[in-house]
């Protein structure tokens, strides 16, 4: 009986170490749906990540979505600039559900049928940098986002080589592009929106 007890214990052991731990990066397929629409208006691969509560979405041109726990109940998150998010049902075992402030995020554990939007053409030549004011400080981000951080500036009248441009993600609806540029005599690089972008012909 002891033997037999023995061996049960070792069986059950040995299978538990056999379940591999749950990935807690996973490669998906995400959809957008700004507010009010039926139809998503980005779909590509991305990554899904979830470490103590904490959720990170990167998307495949850059974009990162960043979502922290709050309060008491399962599911309710604040955004990296704080606003509400949402985990909803729909999905089932198929992926989850995330309602922003600007509109829905759907994340699909299944890889298939992924679909990235081509990116808008950068522009060839030199481009200038532009704005409102002759004495404004224009923001060089390290991601396409206003959410990201801004270690340096250019200055209305900086000249740069545009090298890739992505949509504007952080307003739905948005007919706006983030570019990486590359500064003429600093050769410093960074992200500038377009509307700071006066284009090469």
């Amino acid at each position: 009986m002891k033997r037999n007890l023995i061996l049960l214990l070792t069986t059950i052991a040995s299978a538990s170490f056999a379940v591999p731990a749950k990935a807690d990066t996973v490669n998906a397929r995400c959809e957008y749906y700004p507010n009010g629409q039926s139809k998503a208006t980005v779909s590509m691969s991305c990554k899904f990540s979830q470490r103590q509560g904490n959720i990170s979405i990167e998307w495949a041109d850059g974009i990162r979505n960043e979502f922290t726990p709050t309060g008491s109940s399962p599911g309710n998150f604040v955004d990296q600039r704080g606003g509400a998010v949402y985990r909803q049902s729909g999905l089932g075992d198929k992926g989850q559900i995330f309602k922003l402030p600007s509109g829905l995020v759907y994340v699909y554990w299944s890889t298939a049928s992924t679909t990235t939007r081509p990116a808008p053409a950068a522009p060839r030549g030199i481009s200038t940098l532009k704005a409102s004011s002759a004495n404004a400080q224009i923001n060089v981000r390290s991601q396409p986002t206003v959410n990201s951080s801004s270690s340096s500036y250019g200055v209305p009248g900086d000249k740069v080589s545009v090298l890739q441009c992505v949509q504007d993600r952080d307003t739905a609806g948005s007919d706006l592009n983030w570019c990486k540029v590359q500064f003429v005599q600093s050769k410093a690089i960074g992200w500038v929106r377009s509307d700071f972008i006066l284009f090469a012909e």
